[in-house]
């Protein structure tokens, strides 16, 4: 079984609005409310998949019990750290072909939640093959609490693909226990580095060649409608993807991590496995809903994706 992690998840709620009116009254007849948080969105597709996987991470409140509500709804197994703390809103308005978004943080955690939820992780570690961890951290945990929770997995043998970004991401690399895998993209990585680092194969190449990647078995990187640029131990892939209709790209990169835990999970051949996890982040770009795709269409679109090694 995959245990997908989020451990800061909210209610994502989605205003279509013809017109944005600042200082004015905008009223919205469309409203799409799901529980949401990158950890969630990798968990919905899994299960899309038909494989098995547990939701868990820190809820709270009464959005915490609507999460759970939704998330039960959707047949995702699940079992949470609960607060008192109530958890967050994030509200997306899309208004003439934009997106403006207005995030809560969420709760501030204690030091004592964050022992809880460590002493929770681990018992559920117990009945797990393959971990996934995505998205930002609460506040009030250290940034090195990715470092803890990637340390406590490898040390069961259990691999983890961690999907993160920022100090909680640098921390796990400047640490000696490293994650099976991470997905950034070239952004990421160039925060990361302090340098610019884009979609061009050599640019990519230099970059992980930083100290602070070594021990990693996966690197995937994230190059949007132009694919993956992918590390497998001393090997390195270019992941080609085909020109599709894009109505949501949101969780597309959750949605490219649930394929790549799945394939990983069915012991799947490199390619088949890129392949997958590529189809899988393209499926949900061309759905509306997040962490939404249709499985009919994944044969037509997996012979699509191209896998080449690069000597």
């Amino acid at each position: 079984m995959i245990l997908a992690v989020t451990m800061n998840p909210s209610v994502d709620i989605s205003y279509q609005v013809d017109q944005f009116k600042l200082d004015d009254v905008n009223r919205v007849e469309h409203v799409r409310k799901t529980a949401g948080g990158k950890g969630l969105n990798v968990a919905r597709v899994i299960v899309q998949m038909g494989e098995n996987v547990l939701a868990t991470g820190v809820l709270g409140g009464t959005i915490g019990d609507y999460i759970i509500q939704e998330l039960n709804k959707s047949s995702i197994p699940n079992s949470f750290l609960k607060i008192e703390k109530e958890s967050r809103n994030c509200i997306a308005i899309l208004h003439e072909g934009m997106q403006t978004e207005i995030l809560e943080t969420g709760p501030t955690l204690s030091e004592e939640e964050g022992k809880a939820f460590i002493d929770k992780y681990e018992d559920l570690l117990s009945s797990v093959s393959l971990v996934t961890i995505s998205g930002s951290l609460p506040k009030g945990l250290p940034p090195d609490f990715y470092c803890k929770m990637v340390g406590i997995t490898q040390g069961r043998g259990v691999p983890v693909i961690l999907d993160t970004s920022g100090e909680a991401l640098k921390q796990v690399l400047l640490h000696d226990e490293k994650p099976f895998a991470i997905k950034p993209n070239t952004t990421e990585l160039s925060q990361l580095l302090g340098t610019d680092v884009n979609n061009d194969t050599n640019s990519i190449q230099q970059a992980l060649k930083h100290a602070m990647f070594q021990g990693i078995e996966w690197i995937i990187v994230s190059m949007g409608s132009e694919g993956a640029f992918v590390r497998h131990l001393a090997d390195d892939y270019r992941v080609t993807i085909p020109k599709i209709d894009v109505i949501n790209p949101v969780g597309s990169g959750d949605a490219t991590v649930a394929g790549f835990a799945v394939a990983m999970q069915r012991e799947k051949s490199t390619e088949t496995l890129l392949k997958t996890a590529m189809v899988t982040g393209m499926l949900n770009a061309m759905e509306a809903g997040t962490g939404s795709i249709n499985m009919k269409k994944f044969d037509q679109y997996f012979d699509l994706v191209k896998v080449e090694k690069i000597d």
